[in-house]
């Protein structure tokens, strides 16, 4: 299926073909191969803050879609469990709530909140009846203070895929961040998921598509470090722009991307995280998830005017995916001292591609 490599030195380094971000059969490879394996965001914990609490997710609606439900037991453990009946496939639970137990209403099989099961009527005689099998099957759970995120097969665990992270950003007070859902917005975007992580992931384009966040930063001082599973954009202040409080006062922006297509986006307002879903090869959406932290901050430097700048995004993402269809594009190069962050994508893209 493959028929290019990426370089790992930059200097020598060809972009991908057109082909990786038109091509049916490697958008659908790569969603089972990377994204089946990250860790995906599915909701605060604050939907689940009371025992008997339940509350039913998709694990990347719109383009995953495996459906999940959040429990939270009678001990106060939280669970995260198939939300499909292991009788006859039926979903278990349809709406959030406080329940003593799950009910499947097609055919009355019950489970416990941690997902075992508890009853079937008229299953009499039935042998090997119940086994392990008839649990809810568990998915892998882990929370980075307030956000929950979830994953069917972690390639690696979520302390160690978000460490850099984590660590450099220990002194963020993430639990007194506070959900905003009027400041919520989704995008659709008409261009293939891996053209928007590209485009996001390089401060190239600033000083040419975005005059407001310009203005706001150095364009200059401007750096991207390389993580294991992601990068990080460092975005320091303009005069009279809005930084952070010590230790990082001369900084305006923290963008945290982590493969394939979890953004964190750490301003010193708050928070914005971002969810890549790709819907088609030439579909995507994009949510963005607003956590309040300082709202004397809004609208101010390099967090202001998000959606002005991911409108900007937009129409340059969609005009490259648009020119990617002429027969007269081969390949470009990468620019050393700017495109290392998509550079770190497209092998770590790659490697995802080519694993069993």
């Amino acid at each position: 299926m493959l028929d290019f490599q990426i370089d790992p030195d930059i200097r020598h380094a060809q972009t991908p073909p057109a082909s990786f971000y038109t091509d049916p059969e490697i958008f659908n490879q790569l969603k089972q191969n990377a994204f089946h394996r990250s860790w995906q965001f599915l909701a605060d914990a604050d939907v689940i803050k009371a025992p008997g609490n339940v509350h039913p997710c998709n694990f990347l609606e719109g383009a995953i879609d495996e459906p999940l439900l959040l429990t939270r037991d009678h001990n106060d453990q939280i669970h995260c469990l198939a939300n499909v009946c292991t009788h006859r496939g039926n979903i278990v639970c349809e709406g959030p709530g406080t329940e003593k137990n799950l009910r499947c209403r097609y055919h009355g099989r019950r489970f416990d909140l941690d997902g075992k099961f508890l009853s079937m009527p008229e299953f009499e005689g039935v042998t090997n009846f119940p086994s392990p099998s008839d649990d809810l099957p568990k998915v892998s759970l882990a929370n980075w203070s307030r956000l929950l995120f979830a994953s069917l097969n972690p390639i690696a665990p979520l302390e160690q895929f978000f460490q850099p992270m984590i660590t450099r950003l220990a002194h963020l007070p993430i639990d007194q961040f506070q959900p905003d859902p009027t400041r919520h917005r989704e995008y659709t975007i008409r261009a293939n998921w891996a053209l928007y992580i590209d485009n996001y992931l390089e401060g190239f384009h600033i000083p040419y598509i975005h005059a407001s966040l310009n203005d706001a930063i150095e364009y200059d001082t401007y750096t991207t470090e390389l993580l294991p599973h992601g990068v990080v954009q460092i975005g320091h202040a303009e005069k009279n722009s809005d930084t952070f409080d010590a230790p990082n006062q001369n900084i305006a922006a923290f963008y945290y991307w982590f493969f394939p297509n979890l953004m964190f986006n750490f301003y010193p307002w708050g928070l914005s995280v971002n969810i890549v879903r790709p819907i088609a090869v030439d579909l995507t959406k994009v949510s963005f998830l607003t956590y309040i932290w300082k709202r004397e901050k809004l609208d101010r430097g390099a967090g202001a005017g998000l959606d002005r700048v991911e409108r900007e995004d937009e129409s340059i993402v969609e005009a490259t995916h648009r020119g990617l269809k002429s027969s007269l594009y081969t390949r470009g190069r990468y620019s050393p001292a700017r495109e290392t962050g998509p550079h770190h994508f497209h092998r770590l893209a790659l490697a995802a591609l080519n694993s069993a």
